[in-house]
């Protein structure tokens, strides 16, 4: 081949996607030689076909410190190494017979692929950039998910605009692929207001935080982003982000089967602010045992992130060890922990998660000591409790029956089916229509089956 048609092979190799890659392949089929990219410690940071041996490094090291930018050094076996630096390095190396005889070429190579390495860097750049702020959204998310708004702040201040509240919490659901584009039309769409993050458990969701009063919003999304479903809760303080994550959850339930895919979660006045001081009263004796937790090593979860760990996993089950970013032994661990601290059957009791549940959304830092706790059956038996219960029956109408097998049977699909007598696709329908009439989710997580076992265990139907 001449050297122009070399040059013209290059230039076309350089458009390609993986230039390095693809230019370092096609010089080692041109040359029959071992080509490579080495850094000036003899690091070798691309290859083809082989990766090279120790004399390549040696060669670059030594003409690195020599401040030499080529050379050709014999090698074992008649071989030669014939190195050029890309600049300043790394450095394009080729070992063969005769390497001496392509060192037009190598040099040539050596423009080309310098350019073609500073943009993949930059783009490695770029990627690494995005990944520091995903993760440092995240973690912002995170840490509100658990309550702690001061260190969410600090964190987002440094990152630029100040977290608004109140919010609204905005779930969008689109494909998995398409999530880093729909995120930046978001971003663009807000104008720099909303807070998007990508869900850390369902890689097709973007979670937003949005300040109250943008109440159009969701209506552009789907006007801009047709393929988007959009669930929205009600307006919420920072610290109630969780909440606000769980009804814009259940919101994105009914979005699926809306005509313009997106509703907002229907106003409904939860338990908590019902129980009053005696609800706390109760919570802290329940919680009490992970409030006062001292792990034996410094190393160990410690009772908030014990709590915090309790509350994903209620909220999320097996796949909050996505949530937490721990590996899922981890989880199981800190699960065992926290059911032998609180006596509590978490693994299998829905009446033990209800509890659980209640108790961290009852939660203070500061609950009231006098008086002695009330139980929780005697919280529920309040005249307020069941008024709350019959408002969120209510909607089941018929699918009462079947809710309340499937709450019996501690939210298992199998044994609900078999107490209908009737089969688990079957089972799965009648829970689906139960979801249209609340308008909650009930079998993926976030799920209501806690409010539920609560309202009718208040009405004494359990």
């Amino acid at each position: 081949m001449t050297r122009a048609a070399d040059l013209l092979e290059l230039m076309r190799l350089a458009g390609r996607r993986g230039a390095v890659r693809a230019v370092l392949g096609w010089l080692g089929r041109r040359t029959g030689g071992a080509v490579a990219l080495v850094a000036a410690d003899g690091s070798v940071l691309a290859s083809s076909p082989d990766r090279p041996g120790a004399a390549v490094a040696a060669a670059v090291t030594e003409l690195h410190r020599r401040g030499m930018p080529s050379g050709v050094v014999g090698g074992p076996g008649g071989r030669t190494v014939h190195v050029v630096t890309l600049g300043r390095e790394p450095y394009l190396t080729l070992d063969c017979r005769d390497s001496h005889r392509h060192g037009t070429l190598l040099a040539d190579a050596a423009r080309v692929l310098g350019l073609c390495w500073q943009l993949e860097e930059a783009e490695r750049a770029g990627r690494r950039m995005e990944s520091v702020e995903a993760h440092s959204r995240e973690a912002v998310l995170h840490l509100l998910m658990i309550g702690s708004v001061a260190a969410a702040h600090r964190i987002a201040g440094a990152m630029g605009p100040r977290l608004p509240s109140p919010v609204r919490v905005y779930v969008v659901e689109c494909q998995e692929r398409r999530r880093p584009t729909v995120a930046e039309r978001l971003t663009r769409l807000a104008d720099g207001q909303a807070w998007i993050v990508r869900c850390p458990v369902r890689l097709n969701h973007l979670i937003a935080l949005v300040p109250a009063g943008t109440d159009e919003w969701e209506r552009t999304i789907v006007q801009e982003v047709p393929e988007c479903r959009v669930g929205v809760s009600d307006e919420v303080a920072l610290r109630e982000t969780s909440l606000g994550y769980e009804q814009a959850f259940h919101a994105l339930a009914v979005a699926r089967s809306a005509p313009d895919g997106r509703a907002r979660f229907s106003r409904h006045v939860g338990l908590a602010p019902l129980l009053g001081p005696e609800g706390a009263r109760w919570a802290a004796e329940l919680l009490r045992p992970c409030l006062a937790y001292e792990p034996a090593r410094q190393a160990d979860p410690g009772a908030e992130e014990l709590l915090g760990t309790l509350g994903s996993w209620l909220a999320f089950g097996t796949m909050a060890s996505r949530h937490l970013k721990i590996h899922r032994n981890t989880l199981a661990a800190r699960l065992r922990l926290i059911q032998g601290l609180l006596e509590l059957d978490l693994a299998g009791s829905l009446a033990d998660q209800s509890a659980a549940w209640l108790a961290l959304r009852l939660n203070t830092p500061h609950p009231p000591e006098t008086g002695r706790p009330a139980d929780l059956p005697t919280l529920l038996a309040a005249p307020g409790a069941r008024t709350w219960a019959r408002a969120q029956l209510g909607p089941l109408g018929s699918a009462t029956g079947t809710v309340r097998a499937w709450l019996r049977a501690d939210a298992r699909l199998p044994a609900a089916a078999a107490e209908l007598g009737i089969s688990a696709p079957g089972a799965r329908k009648r829970l689906a229509r139960a979801e249209e009439k609340l308008g909650r989710s009930l079998l993926h997580a976030p799920s209501a089956k806690y409010e539920l076992w609560l309202a009718m265990t208040a009405l004494g139907e359990l």
